[in-house]
């Protein structure tokens, strides 16, 4: 049984998740092969100020794109 984890930043919506799962689903489950029933797909979201990217969250990588504009 293929458990996936997924970490998105929030705000996504429902039906763009659902879209990304059945993708992933279809995915695993011709490349193992198994059968899609097995697929597991945990989603966790994050808020901006939890999701850093070499250190910086969203909002400090704003910041410094705002600046070197």
């Amino acid at each position: 049984m293929p458990i996936i984890e997924m970490h998105l930043v929030e705000g996504r919506t429902a039906e763009q998740k659902s879209r990304v799962a059945a993708a992933v689903t279809k995915a695993v489950s011709e490349s193992l092969p198994c059968s899609p029933d097995t697929v597991r797909i945990l989603i966790t979201e994050h808020r901006h100020d939890e999701f850093y990217v070499a250190g910086l969250n969203k909002m400090q990588r704003d910041a410094l794109q705002g600046q070197a504009k």
